[in-house]
Parts: C-alpha cells; sequence; structure tokens
C-alpha cells in the first residue's frame, strides 16, 4: 500500500500519454435543456450528483443527463479522451493535463460547486473516536498500528484501515493533504467503492473507513441514516490532543468555518466547445437553485450564503 499512490499516478501518466489519441468528430444535437449526454463524476460525489440530476430533469424534460460514476482518475480520463465533456471531481486540471486541451484546441472551465470533505468512520462499538490530526496522519503512514497507542487501556486490537478505490480522490487527498509524504501505511487496504467501506467497518470493530462525507451527511435521506446506525462519524481535531470540545465532526457548519479539517473543493470541469447540455448541468448547478439542493446534502454549497447560528443554554 505505501507505493499504492505513486503506482496509481503512474498508470495515470500512462493512460494519459497513450490513451489520448486524437479527438473524435462528434455531431452535436443537444442544447443547454435538450439532449442525452453522459458524464463523469468521481463516485464519492455520487450522493450530490444524484440529487442534483432529478431536479433537473424535471425542470428540463428534454434533457438526459446520464452519469457515470468511476474512480477520479477514470473520470478525469475519460475527459481526457473525449468520451465525455462534463466531470465531476475534487481537484481542478493539472498543467500538463490543462496544457494538453489547449493543444488540442480544447480550453476547459474548472467550477467550484461544493465544499465537502472525507469523513473517518469506526465501529460504533469502539469508544476510541476522538482523534487529532497528527493521529490520522500516524495511523496513515503506519506509525500507530494498534488502538492501545491511541487509548492504553483499548482492547480494540490492530487498527486496519479501509479506503473506497485505489484510484478514488479520498486515497489522493490523504497523500496530498494528511500524510503529505508520497507514503502509506501497509495496514492499509483498499476495496472498491464507498458503501465498501461503510459494510467493512460494521462489521470490523479494530477497523478504521475513510470516505467522502457526502455518504454520511445527508441525514433525511434514508440510506445515509442505515449507513450512520452502522458506524460512527469520528470526531477530529486540530489541537494536540483531542477532546468533545475542540473535536468537530464533518457537519456543514463546521465544513464552514474550517474547524473540521478534512476539507476539499468539488469541481465541474468543462471541455465542451460550444454551449450544450453538459454546459447547461453546469449552469443549472452552480445556480441558486442548484446550490440550494447541494445545501440540503449536508455538504457545503460553494456560492451559497450559509447562516450559522450559536445556539446557547440560558
Amino acid at each position: 500500500m505505501k507505493k499504492l499512490f505513486a503506482y496509481t499516478l503512474f498508470a495515470f501518466s500512462l493512460i494519459f500519454i497513450f490513451g489520448c489519441g486524437n479527438k473524435s468528430k462528434t455531431e452535436y444535437n443537444d442544447t443547454p435543456t435538450t439532449g442525452h449526454i453522459k458524464i463523469a463524476v468521481d463516485e464519492t460525489f455520487q450522493p450530490v450528483i444524484e440529487e442534483e440530476l432529478p431536479v433537473f430533469h424535471a425542470t428540463y424534460q428534454y434533457a438526459k443527463v446520464t452519469p457515470i460514476y468511476i474512480p477520479e482518475v477514470d473520470a478525469l480520463n475519460l475527459l481526457v479522451k473525449d468520451s465525455v465533456r462534463l466531470a465531476v471531481v475534487s481537484r481542478p486540471l493539472s498543467k500538463e493535463e490543462m496544457d494538453f486541451f489547449h493543444d488540442s484546441k480544447f480550453f476547459p472551465r474548472e467550477v467550484a460547486i461544493a465544499i465537502d470533505g472525507i469523513a473517518i468512520l469506526v465501529h460504533p462499538s469502539n469508544p476510541d473516536s476522538l482523534f487529532t490530526v497528527d493521529q490520522i496522519r500516524k495511523i496513515l503512514l503506519g506509525q500507530i498500528t494498534d488502538w492501545n497507542q491511541i487509548n492504553p487501556e483499548s482492547k480494540s486490537g490492530k487498527i486496519n484501515v479501509v479506503f473506497d478505490n485505489p484510484k478514488s480522490s479520498t486515497v489522493r487527498f490523504v497523500v496530498d493533504s494528511i500524510t503529505k509524504t508520497g507514503k502509506l501505511g501497509d495496514q492499509l487496504s483498499a476495496l472498491k467503492y464507498n458503501l465498501d467501506v461503510v459494510d467493512y467497518v460494521s462489521k470490523s470493530p479494530g477497523s478504521i473507513g475513510i470516505i467522502g462525507v457526502s455518504w454520511v451527511s445527508d441525514r433525511r435521506d434514508p440510506k445515509c441514516l442505515t449507513f450512520l446506525s452502522k458506524i460512527r462519524v469520528a470526531r477530529i481535531s486540530t489541537a494536540k490532543k483531542a477532546t468533545i470540545e475542540n473535536s468537530f465532526q464533518p457537519y456543514q457548519a463546521y465544513i464552514a468555518t474550517g474547524e473540521y479539517p478534512f476539507r476539499r473543493i468539488m469541481y465541474m470541469i468543462l471541455t465542451e466547445p460550444r454551449t450544450g447540455l453538459a454546459s447547461g448541468f453546469l449552469s443549472f448547478v452552480s445556480s441558486d437553485r442548484g446550490q440550494r439542493v447541494i445545501q440540503k446534502t449536508g455538504i457545503l454549497p460553494y456560492t451559497q450564503i450559509i447562516r450559522l447560528v450559536n445556539v446557547r443554554d440560558e
């Protein structure tokens, strides 16, 4: 697992170099509000897009947007190969990717639409659900491998960490923003989907799961409530010692204030050379109505104003 991220980047670079080829000529038969297109969506953002699409389709009855839910590396690869003209991912294009598009006479738009985060999951029976950022970093690097290194009284044994997919944005975020070393510990393993992580943690008392926040943030969604009944979402602290007062779960308000530290931006990347249905869907999601849909999912809309209210006991 230490070289997992390096292998992922290497594999993507090969796809990028040899898989791009020449752009295929496409007959355009869609408009911003009509037609049928496919878009590539990082699987960690599936709950958000599944909320947006029914509202968009109900508004524009002659439009059909079909999402392809795949790991972030694969979503960007489809964009590079011109198999789709819109991708929903957790990072902007790199300089090399942008240069490639410019050389091909494509001029991508990168639009930030939301701020979500990475959620840390533990088994509901585990009494240890408060972590510092430094503890999470050491767990991911393999410097902390047993629960008694977190709590000397713990009898939970060895820590097993699971991700959704080796090519996911979750892995990239962990390497780029938490460990910041390009390495991961040997006790980490990748499954396939975010739901696999929830299921694994629910059955493994000594495990830690790492998934996208949107899978556990929408408390209106019966599926989300089912997930939350199976696992516990950990609280994270930026202090040297985690307490209940200085540790925060990835709720919308704590993402907004920055008190929850594992945050990231959700982007839509558009390569459409004209104003078609991909442009129309992007405009909808970034509009006031689309941003209100995001707000209801429990993550933070990028442009919608969030009102924070402090409630104090008198």
